[in-house]
């Protein structure tokens, strides 16, 4: 059946497959140039997740990994350009 719904979701022009295989991933195993829905930001560090939250990244918004050098991530959030560490990829569950 996620076959199924991995296709329909193509066809109907939603290149957002893992948002419908139930699979929990963070950024920092995330796809170069993929578009991902922030399903979460795990950890228990209220500050980063204050931090996060002022860069735009929460539950339900669009974020793209547009590139990896090193331990640093730069990735687009709100038509915004970022550049994060490990530790922050690491909480941010797509």
């Amino acid at each position: 059946m996620d076959h199924i719904i991995n296709s329909n979701a193509v066809i109907n022009g939603y290149d957002k497959v893992d948002q419908y295989q139930g699979e929990e991933i963070t950024l920092s195993k995330a796809e170069i140039d993929k578009q991902y829905i922030i399903k979460e930001i795990k950890t228990d560090d209220e500050e980063l997740k204050d931090f996060l939250f002022t860069l735009g990244c929460y539950e339900g918004e669009e974020v793209t990994v547009i590139s990896v050098l090193a331990e640093n991530y730069v990735i687009n959030v709100k038509d915004a350009r970022y550049s994060i560490d490990t530790e922050l990829a690491g909480a941010i569950v797509v």
